[in-house]
């Protein structure tokens, strides 16, 4: 019988999807140190307990990659004393508000020709695709903050797989973190006691059918194919990782070393 490994994941009750991104290995042999990068959904429903907690990790900088319609919806991050707070929209102020209403709120046959036939699949990989080649300015920005003094950091936007996803991505990629490891990193935001809660209008037996759960999965699922087309996006704009740090993030080697002698052990 195999034993069991006790998790060392804290249960938080009101934020989803947080973890430590310490332990992932590099190209050239480093990992990257625990304690200095953690990724999370959003903080706005922190229970005074994850609070605590959250305060406990040291934290010199949080990351709020939502946007104005996000922080209408849930509301602001809670209140950490002493934490830097930086809200760096990843998407516009309303990006998709009414499609994430008819998400939401939509019956089933607005629910099919928005996202049947693999119409949901194929928004999730755009919008990666977007993040990175149209963010720079702000994939720039969180990067020299970590080189320089942002750290013990925890970056997040509203289910911390998306938007906080690229981003962890981005960071890890300027860190040297090999691909697969960023890529398993990311699809562990799939995991079911992680996965954003959406709420849907209605009553239970109309709102979450197995239809509609199917149509909206893939919104909501993290799926290896998405993050793939962020680094084609990257190949295919900048020709390789090295040159997209260097111009498009404006990110030059000798802060790339800063923020590796930070972040990594």
């Amino acid at each position: 019988m195999t034993q069991q490994v006790p998790s060392t994941e804290p249960e938080l009750a009101g934020v989803r999807n947080f973890r430590d991104v310490g332990g992932l290995p590099t190209v050239d042999g480093r990992r990257v140190r625990h304690g200095v990068l953690f990724r999370s959904g959003h903080l706005a429903h922190a229970t005074e307990e994850d609070a605590a907690f959250l305060a406990s990790l040291g934290l010199h900088t949080i990351f709020d990659f939502r946007n104005a319609a996000d922080q209408k919806l849930e509301g602001p991050d809670v209140e950490l004393p002493g934490v830097r707070n930086v809200n760096l929209p990843l998407s516009d102020p309303a990006d998709g508000a009414e499609f994430w209403k008819m998400v939401r709120d939509g019956d089933l046959d607005q629910l099919r020709a928005i996202l049947a036939d693999g119409k949901g699949a194929a928004r999730m990989t755009a919008s990666y695709r977007t993040m990175v080649k149209h963010r720079t300015a702000e994939h720039s920005r969180v990067l020299h903050a970590l080189a320089d003094d942002s750290v013990p950091a925890l970056m997040h936007c509203a289910a911390g797989k998306d938007r906080a996803g690229v981003s962890v991505a981005v960071t890890l990629l300027a860190l040297g973190v090999e691909r697969e490891a960023i890529v398993a990193d990311y699809l562990e935001s799939g995991a079911k006691h992680r996965r954003y809660k959406v709420r849907r209008g209605g009553n239970a037996a109309t709102a979450y059918t197995p239809e509609v759960m199917e149509l909206l999965d893939p919104l909501f699922d993290a799926r290896a194919e998405y993050l793939q087309a962020a680094f084609a996006s990257i190949e295919e704009t900048w020709g390789d990782v090295d040159t997209y740090l260097t111009q498009g993030l404006e990110f030059a080697p000798e802060a790339r070393e800063r923020l590796r002698e930070r972040l990594l052990d």
